[in-house]
């Protein structure tokens, strides 16, 4: 059965979205600001229709098939598409935790901290793959 926009979508399918929205801000084409924006819309999303409306106007290619230019002589070395792709992976889970963290203060200031259970998963995961990388794939790339 093909997919129509009026058919519901899966958590796996606004992970899918939300992924590709992490690519696209590391590559440049986002701001931090519409990034945010468009992960709650992601999140709030029912169908592929939603899904594909906060896609719209992001071209559909693969990005990590795409070739990497040759430096240009006299100017620093540019991080890899691994080190913008953690630092966007930081930047969304700062993100998150900040909203949780806001959401929380307004709702019972001197109540339990529930964000800590966005922030220390997420978070462990992420320190996980900032210290070791993101594998042995990445190694062998080099060589």
């Amino acid at each position: 059965m093909a997919a129509t926009p009026e058919m519901r979508a899966s958590d796996g399918d606004r992970d899918r979205v939300a992924a590709a929205l992490r690519e696209h801000c590391a590559q440049g084409r986002l701001t931090m600001e519409e990034f945010q924006e468009r992960l709650e819309l992601v999140y709030q999303g029912r169908t592929y229709g939603d899904l594909q409306k906060v896609t719209a106007d992001l071209p559909d290619i693969d990005l990590k098939a795409r070739p990497v230019p040759a430096p240009s002589p006299g100017k620093g070395v540019e991080p890899s598409d691994a080190q913008k792709g953690l630092k966007a992976a930081w930047a969304s889970w700062a993100g998150a935790v900040a909203v949780c963290t806001v959401i929380w203060a307004m709702s019972d200031f001197g109540g339990y901290y529930w964000p800590m259970w966005v922030a220390g998963p997420w978070g462990a995961i992420l320190l996980v793959s900032t210290i070791f990388g993101a594998g042995p794939k990445n190694r062998d790339r080099g060589r």
